[in-house]
């Protein structure tokens, strides 16, 4: 499957609310609804958001997006109402520091899914 595009899947189950957040604060491009997920376009990946049977937030990351400057975003994203998690990791209005110096901050879209920010020091090359 190497080089196939990948495809992320968002559960909502207030999918408009979903796609105001998406699309007005985090900046992804709406595309269609196709009568099974509201599909946008974020950083080259389209994001489905889909609604569920049965939702439950889980504890963990569910979508990444990988940003130049943490810093920046954080801040563009805090003026925007978004409020960030520390996890006892970093102080508040600061992402994470990883050993090897990559940054992460984190920050629950509106269904409560656990999303994060993180800059690399060696960013994925996908070509």
């Amino acid at each position: 499957m190497t080089g196939w595009p990948v495809i992320a899947f968002v559960p909502a189950e207030d999918q408009q609310r979903a796609l105001a957040f998406y699309t007005e604060v985090l900046g992804a491009r709406f595309l269609r609804d196709d009568g099974f997920a509201l599909v946008c376009e974020a950083g080259g990946t389209m994001l489905r958001i889909v609604e569920p049977r049965e939702f439950s937030p889980q504890p963990f990351t569910v979508l990444g997006f990988e940003v130049e400057d943490v810093d920046a975003e954080v801040a563009r994203l805090a003026a925007a109402g978004v409020r960030f998690e520390h996890f006892g990791l970093a102080e508040d209005g600061a992402a994470w520091e990883a050993p090897n110096g990559d940054r992460v901050a984190w920050f629950h879209d509106t269904e409560g899914n656990l999303l994060s920010l993180s800059a690399h020091v060696e960013p994925v090359d996908p070509g």
